[in-house]
């Protein structure tokens, strides 16, 4: 059984937002229970010259978006990133959620070696579609997942792998 480029990168993206959402609600109600107010903990950081919460969740959105929109050679839609509540955050989550799931399988399939270009501020990128989700799309989703997590887990929500990786 072979794993086609839309099972590889919809899916997975959708699983990895619809966990984070889940862990963002427990952090959130966490932080309502000890009386922290909403901009202090998604303008938490683990270490000073990493970004907060909010730009852990911004980026892991903006990742998934980008990368399905690029497989499916869509210029990507661009997402503001004014988020200051939670409800925003959620919000900003489920049109990511919904922005992916509404490309097709007949999109994003065969799009193995299509071209990617990249502009990056340390420069220019090129990698085939494969490669571009394989080692730069969904490295950098969970990357900034797992921060938003720790950073969640760090400020002493009481959340856990399963809470990270899901239950189905």
């Amino acid at each position: 059984m072979t794993l086609s480029m839309y099972q590889a990168s919809v899916p997975v993206a959708t699983r990895a937002l619809e966990n984070l959402a889940a862990v963002l609600k427990k952090g959130h109600a966490h932080a309502q229970a000890k009386g922290v107010d909403d901009a202090v903990l998604l303008q938490t950081r683990l270490i000073p010259d990493m970004l907060p919460l909010v730009r852990q969740v911004q980026i892991a959105c903006d990742m998934a978006c980008r990368g399905v929109a690029r497989l499916a050679g869509v210029e990507p839609a661009s997402f503001e990133d004014n988020e200051a509540t939670f409800p925003q955050v959620y919000e900003r989550i489920a049109r990511a959620i919904a922005y992916i799931n509404g490309f097709t399988a007949a999109q994003v399939d065969g799009s193995e070696t299509r071209a990617i270009h990249l502009k990056m501020r340390s420069g220019d990128l090129d990698y085939t579609g494969q490669a571009y989700l394989l080692e730069f799309v969904l490295p950098n989703l969970f990357f900034h997942c797992t921060t938003a997590y720790n950073i969640l887990r760090e400020a002493g929500t009481d959340i856990g792998k399963q809470d990270f990786i899901g239950r189905r």
